[in-house]
């Protein structure tokens, strides 16, 4: 089964700006979050995102509110590069260049994003890891 995740690619704080965060993302092509949080809890995330497997899916939105969908390719670092727009603790990820309204997504990933929160996640459905893998391949396909 492929795994699949919520990567909201914005900051914890507020005083960065999501479209900063969002466009360093895919420009570098990276998946990822910030920074900021309890010492602790920032710990547990870091070590949860750096044993995503390779190959695992993950959807975000943009500063529009499309969804985008991305693949983890390579292994965790710390950007220190990255810490005007909150975005360190990156993994390599292959994005599409297309994106995609909620009518084309998965309604799992829909429904994760509807809770809000700022955290990356796994979403937990039967289906979210073969819609995602269905879509990668038809977008791949397209002239």
């Amino acid at each position: 089964m492929t795994s699949v995740y919520r990567a909201p690619l914005r900051s914890r704080s507020d005083d960065v700006a999501f479209d900063l965060t969002f466009d360093r993302a895919q420009a570098l092509g990276l998946c990822g979050f910030g920074r900021f949080g309890d010492a602790e809890r920032l710990a547990r995330r870091v070590e949860r995102f750096a044993d995503v497997p390779d190959g695992s899916f993950v959807w975000t939105r943009d500063p529009d509110g499309l969804y985008r969908l991305g693949r983890i390719d390579g292994p965790y670092a710390y950007d220190a590069d990255g810490e005007a727009v909150d975005l360190v603790h990156v993994r390599p990820c292959q994005w599409l260049d297309i994106a995609f309204s909620e009518s084309r997504c998965p309604a799992a990933v829909i429904a994760t994003f509807g809770r809000g929160g700022r955290n990356f996640q796994q979403i937990n459905d039967d289906h979210v890891g073969e819609e995602s893998t269905r879509i990668w391949g038809q977008s791949l396909r397209r002239p």
